[in-house]
């Protein structure tokens, strides 16, 4: 009787040691998710800042106008900045042109057929490498090699700029999404008597094409808002650009220019500028997430 009163005891005082445990560690659990969720919390108020500025500042001269117009001249009202918008486009879409073919195709090597070679290595390190660069060193390569020897700022220029801009974070989130794709899926492919090229090619690509064009988004994202590099190589252009072989207007350089001048005018038209920028960065993102994400279901 009396071992069983010790153990009955025993085994009381090891429930109350192991709830009161619990109960620390439900308490642990709580407070560290409270804090986490209030960090979360505080990370979005310099994001709703940012935009609840741009809409104030920027919605009142927001009209169908600033689309179709030139930028007014220095202390004048009216017009748009619809060349800037072209400019933009045309600067990106040559980025994209020139970044993605060449950034997707190293980032295949480097995951499907030499993962860890010395080249691999040396081609990871060099890319992570410059992502890190400041921007106007881009800007400053790309003077260097196009605008020197045409002797002119073009869209051309920019482009290529922007193009080695873009290119580091395309080829590293190309990676990464290649290497997210099960192992068993070319497993599968290669039993069924696929090639290496047609595993990669109908199977790899596909399945990792949405975590792809969130990397490619992020660099149109990047290239967009670039000031410094534009500014070296495609410069401004007050009206509509007819060649790429002209120097050419931009979004981020239009902003740069019209915040810096003395007229309430201009830097209202420069709010009005940032707002359509994210605005149309925004769109963009969200459009190619539900376009591929819809492809891939």
């Amino acid at each position: 009787m009396a071992d069983a009163a010790t153990t009955t005891a025993f085994t009381g005082r090891s429930l109350k040691a192991a709830d009161h445990l619990s109960r620390i560690r439900i308490l642990r659990n709580t407070f560290w998710t409270v804090v986490c969720v209030t960090v979360s919390f505080l990370t979005l108020i310099p994001l709703f800042s940012i935009v609840f500025l741009l809409l104030e500042k920027g919605i009142p001269l927001l009209k169908p106008s600033v689309f179709s117009q030139l930028p007014p001249a220095p202390g004048l009202t009216g017009g748009g900045f619809g060349n800037a918008i072209q400019g933009t486009a045309v600067m990106v879409a040559l980025a994209l042109l020139f970044a993605t073919p060449l950034g997707v195709l190293s980032a295949i090597y480097l995951n499907e057929y030499s993962p860890k070679s010395k080249l691999s290595n040396a081609v990871r390190f060099v890319a992570k490498l410059l992502t890190g660069i400041p921007s106007i060193i881009c800007g400053v390569f790309a003077f260097s090699v196009i605008v020197l020897p045409t002797g002119t700022a073009s869209a051309l220029a920019g482009g290529v700029a922007l193009a080695v801009l873009t290119l580091p974070t395309i080829l590293l989130t190309t990676e990464q999404s290649l290497m997210g794709v099960p192992k068993a899926l070319r497993e599968a492919s290669y039993g069924l008597g696929a090639t290496r090229l047609q595993t990669i090619f109908r199977i790899v690509l596909p399945e990792a094409l949405p975590a792809i064009m969130t990397g490619i988004m992020l660099g149109v994202a990047r290239a967009a808002g670039e000031t410094a590099p534009v500014l070296f190589t495609a410069a401004f252009n007050q009206y509509w650009m007819k060649s790429l072989m002209q120097p050419t207007g931009s979004l981020s350089v239009l902003i740069y220019n019209f915040s810096t001048l003395p007229y309430d005018y201009q830097i209202q038209m420069a709010w009005t500028a940032s707002l359509v920028l994210v605005a149309l960065v925004t769109i963009t993102n969200i459009t190619a997430q539900l376009v591929f994400s819809r492809r891939r279901r």
